[in-house]
Formats: structure tokens, C-alpha cells, sequence
């Protein structure tokens, strides 16, 4: 029995900084979306070496596309720089939904 009361208490604690209330507090959970009705389909990615954004790109509409960054930390140890995500639409002749 105290085995598996110790095993139940370590996995409380393993998992405790997954919740979605963890990541909504820290701005890295998905906005939410009016009655779930959110296009999923999945984005392009372009990974950039560590200590810069990543590019993410698909169509968002007819004739049109966008490309997001993801949010980056700069900096060292002494000083930290936080960048925001962009996002940009364009026109896309080839986003033909």
C-alpha cells in the first residue's frame, strides 16, 4: 500500500506542470476558439537553430496565407530579451479554399 501511495504521489508531481492552466498562464496554450469550430489542418514548419523563433506557414483562406513565428528568448544568464510571435497574412494565388 505505501508503494503505491508513493508511486501515485510521484506521478501527481511529474505531471503537475503539464495542465493546461500551467501553459495558459505562461501564453503557450492555443487561444481559444468559438465553439471549436477552428480549421486544424497542419501548418508547415521551418526550425531555426537554437536561440531563434521556428516559421510556421499554411493557407488561412481563399487567397490567402500566413506565416507566424514562434515567441523566442535572447539573451545569457545576466539578461534575457523576449520576442514576441509575429504573424503576417499575405495573398496566395495557390490557397485556393
Amino acid at each position: 500500500m505505501k508503494k503505491i501511495a508513493t508511486a501515485a504521489c510521484l506521478l501527481l508531481v511529474l505531471t503537475a506542470g503539464c495542465s493546461r492552466q500551467h501553459y495558459e498562464e505562461r501564453g503557450k496554450a492555443d487561444a481559444p476558439v468559438s465553439g471549436r469550430q477552428g480549421e486544424n489542418s497542419a501548418a508547415e514548419v521551418y526550425d531555426f537553430p537554437d536561440r531563434f523563433g521556428n516559421l510556421a506557414t499554411k493557407c488561412v483562406g481563399k487567397g490567402k496565407r500566413a506565416y507566424v513565428t514562434t515567441r523566442s528568448v535572447q539573451g545569457d544568464d545576466k539578461e534575457v530579451w523576449i520576442i514576441p510571435a509575429n504573424a503576417v497574412i499575405v495573398d496566395d494565388a495557390e490557397c485556393s479554399r
